[in-house]
Order: structure tokens, then C-alpha cells, then sequence
């Protein structure tokens, strides 16, 4: 599973930024790893230079292997927090994805991975 981040120009991505998301993607989609060819997350800053309470965004996509990608987004006060809303919000598509595919089984979570 190769992991990308991608950020708009309101998004200062550094190395910090990147160990941050792929540590958190890889952690909470490792029941999925041999699964899923692709996974790219986007940051972005929905009001510029602007301050809003939830005015960070992190849109994931998922791409199963040989099938259509899955998408989901969050939106937050902080990179941080958007970054582990959207990964909680896609454990569970992923969850519901493979359950109805049958191309896995159900893998249960304790808890809040966050």
C-alpha cells in the first residue's frame, strides 16, 4: 500500500507533517494493507489565511485493489484532527466495503483508534 500526501497551497506540508499522516494511515488502515494498492490523503484550508473553527480539511481516498476508490472527508480546527476524523470515517467504509464485497472478513475495532 504506497501512501501520498498532497496539500493546497494554504497547507505548509513538511517532513513532520507527512511521518504525521502516513504513521496515523498506516495505523489505522493495517487490517487492510494487502487490500489496498493506493491510499492519498488531501489537506487543504477552506478559508485561506482566514480563521474558522473547522476550516481544515483532509479528504482520503482509498483504492482497493481492482476496484473503485472510496472517498471520505472531515473537516477540523487542526490538521491533526481532520487528519484522524477522515482516517476514522474510512476504517469504517472500508469495514462496510469488504463485508459487502465479500472480498474480506469483518474486522472489529475496540474503541476509537484516535
Amino acid at each position: 500500500m504506497q501512501i501520498y500526501v498532497n496539500s493546497d497551497n494554504n497547507i505548509r506540508v513538511d517532513t513532520r507533517v507527512v511521518s504525521f499522516v502516513r504513521t496515523e494511515a498506516e495505523r489505522a488502515l493495517k487490517p487492510y494493507t494487502d487490500k489496498l494498492t493506493r491510499v492519498q490523503v488531501h489537506l487543504s484550508d477552506v478559508n485561506s489565511h482566514k480563521f474558522g473553527t473547522q476550516d481544515k480539511r483532509c479528504v482520503v481516498e482509498a483504492r482497493p485493489a481492482g476496484s473503485q476508490p472510496l472517498v471520505v472527508t472531515a473537516a477540523a480546527a487542526n490538521v491533526r484532527s481532520a487528519v484522524q476524523g477522515s482516517l476514522s470515517k474510512m476504517q469504517v467504509a472500508l469495514e462496510r466495503y469488504f463485508e459487502r464485497s465479500g472480498k474480506g472478513s469483518r474486522v472489529r475495532h475496540a474503541g476509537n483508534l484516535f
